[in-house]
């Protein structure tokens, strides 16, 4: 584990998938991450790369041959090498091998920045295509936060405030694949209430939301977190089942639509990244 430390927050991180496992406030004692419960989801704040998503039949053509990558890709399973660290912040790297390679045939340098700030973290992604080749590639977050932050509220106490949005038109998910189909919810306030029971049919999924600060927040309860990320196309709201957690995930990046043809090079929000090119996208999170 790796910690970064300053004067109002702690952080932790797994080298495996570069993982952020925890955020705690020292003034109120709160981590505001899931903790990453096995019997619902053993996981705190996986990284989405090189897919977001599934794919559909779990494979996708690029150049005439087939390739099987399973949901959200494999970097997540990874250790990553810490090459930069301070008090304060800490870079990691992935690069691609053999075996990457024989999944994904595309040379790749991943590196994630972390950084305390006075009221939380931010997390950098930076992408470099070190190849004579085109690079395409999609990338997300799928940080957990836990809900209720604390113990004297429920989950349904709390709201997700939109800072830019009265109206919400997701898609629906089906057998893991975006389906055409879209359901809207009318929000007051920019609020939405949270309820375990949003999050029965898997995900909700974005792709036209106008807001770039989503708020977890209570009427009940003082303390929250505010989420902010820019340019990132798509969106993901996620919870499992009955978990006192919601994830909240910015992508670059979706999963196939029911009627993708497979073909990478056609997938719906991959990025297209020149030889020697990086590219970078960052979140931010802000407890209260």
């Amino acid at each position: 584990m790796i910690f970064l430390e300053n004067e109002h927050l702690t952080a932790s991180f797994a080298n495996k998938g570069a993982e952020l496992q925890s955020l705690k406030s020292k003034k109120h004692n709160i981590d505001y991450l899931w903790n990453g419960n096995p019997t619902y989801w053993g996981k705190f704040s996986p990284i989405l790369f090189p897919i977001v998503g599934s794919l559909k039949n779990n494979t996708y053509y690029f150049e005439n041959k087939g390739y099987k990558l399973s949901r959200h890709g494999f970097a997540r399973d990874y250790d990553f090498e810490a090459i930069m660290r301070s008090n304060t912040e800490v870079v990691f790297t992935l690069t691609h091998n053999a075996e990457t390679l024989k999944v994904y045939p595309f040379r790749f340098v991943l590196h994630l920045r972390y950084t305390l700030t006075e009221l939380g973290l931010s997390c950098t992604y930076e992408v470099t295509n070190p190849a004579d080749d085109l690079l395409l590639f999609s990338i997300g977050a799928h940080p957990a936060f836990k809900v209720p932050i604390q113990d004297d509220v429920q989950y349904t106490d709390y709201f997700l405030k939109f800072n830019k949005d009265q109206i919400l038109a997701y898609h629906k998910i089906s057998e893991d694949l975006i389906a055409n189909e879209t359901v809207e919810i009318e929000l007051k306030d920019g609020k939405l209430p949270l309820q375990h029971e949003l999050f029965y049919e898997d995900a909700l999924v974005f792709k036209s939301l106008k807001s770039d600060c989503i708020s977890i927040a209570c009427d009940k309860n003082p303390h929250g977190l505010h989420f902010k990320f820019k340019d990132f196309p798509f969106f993901g709201i996620w919870a499992a089942k009955n978990a006192d957690f919601v994830c909240l995930e910015p992508w670059c990046g979706i999963a196939d639509g029911v009627d993708h043809q497979q073909n990478l090079e056609e997938k719906e929000g991959i990025v297209s990244l020149a030889p020697g090119k990086t590219w970078s996208r960052s979140w931010e999170i802000e407890c209260f």
